[in-house]
């Protein structure tokens, strides 16, 4: 993977966002997932020039990830993560927007969607668990495996470079040979952020309280891709089905030979599927004005 381009800064009420800004179109904004070292650049850097060829593309770190302020939440955590984010659409002038996300990040934006419909035009959600019941939700082992794993990563002797590489083969690719080496630098060395360790170091949760937002889901009124992986580590593909459900504009596609991050394995097959989903949801909003 390439290096970031030079990214920006926004203050959005009162907390210091990093985002990187790339191209012309619509609005579209990406939302990384919440593993060890994750920044936007280092989930969408490999789609990011695709997208940007005919969209703004619009890439943050959520608070506590990459640059931007290593903030303490208290409260329900994906209520406070989706102000967060209308604060930053507010900052950087944007009205409306696609989002694209994966894990983490579509938690955040399936529920900003339901609390602030004019903002969200569609979503685009990979490998994202926001609910934990009914007969298809995760068993309490895979719901809080994640959680798990980034205990395991900065317990111990603490993070090394191959701890690293365990975890991203072992949880988001599916082909462990193909792994690049400058993506897992780039999260290796973010994940020695002294803030960041200084996070994960913390008895009490310095993340929020943990939210179930099946309540939330029938709310979503925005079109909704779930797009997942086949080999997904954490959920099975019966999982976003039901998702999918829930959503009254949900749909699903399942993409073979990945796991947790589609858009770094298979960057271009991802960017055709999301594109195409985008830009259908643009014509039809178009037509029906």
């Amino acid at each position: 993977m390439t290096a970031a381009p030079e990214g920006k800064y926004a203050d959005a009420g009162g907390a210091k966002y990093h985002y990187l800004d790339l191209g012309e179109g619509l609005d579209t904004v990406f939302l990384h997932g919440g593993g060890p070292g994750c920044t936007g650049w280092s989930d969408f850097g490999p789609v990011a020039e695709l997208f940007a060829a005919d969209r703004r593309v619009v890439i943050p770190d959520i608070l506590q990830y990459g640059r931007s302020e290593k903030v303490r939440i208290t409260g329900p955590m994906w209520d406070f993560h989706a102000a967060s984010q209308v604060k930053l659409l507010d900052a950087l002038g944007i009205e409306r927007a696609d989002f694209v996300c994966n894990s983490w990040g579509g938690t955040i934006a399936l529920n900003l969607a339901a609390k602030h419909p004019d903002r969200v035009r569609s979503l685009v959600v990979t490998g994202s668990m926001p609910v934990f019941y009914g007969p298809l939700a995760p068993l309490p082992e895979n719901g809080h495996r994640g959680r798990t794993a980034r205990d395991v990563y900065y317990g111990g002797e603490g993070p090394t470079r191959e701890k690293m590489r365990q975890l991203i083969t072992r949880l988001e690719w599916w082909d462990a040979a193909a792994l690049p080496e400058s993506t897992l630098d780039m999260r290796y060395e973010q994940s020695l952020d002294p803030e960041e360790r200084a996070l994960a170091a913390m008895s009490d949760s310095p993340r929020g309280d943990w939210q179930d937002l099946t309540a939330e889901l029938g709310q979503v009124q925005a079109p909704a891709l779930f797009m997942w992986g086949r080999e997904d580590a954490f959920l099975t593909p019966d999982y976003p089905m039901m998702l999918a459900r829930m959503v009254p504009n949900g749909n699903l596609h399942v993409m073979d030979h990945v796991s947790h991050h589609l858009q770094e394995e298979q960057p271009e097959r991802y960017h055709a599927i999301v594109a195409a989903f985008l830009n259908d949801c643009a014509r039809r909003e178009e037509v029906s004005q």
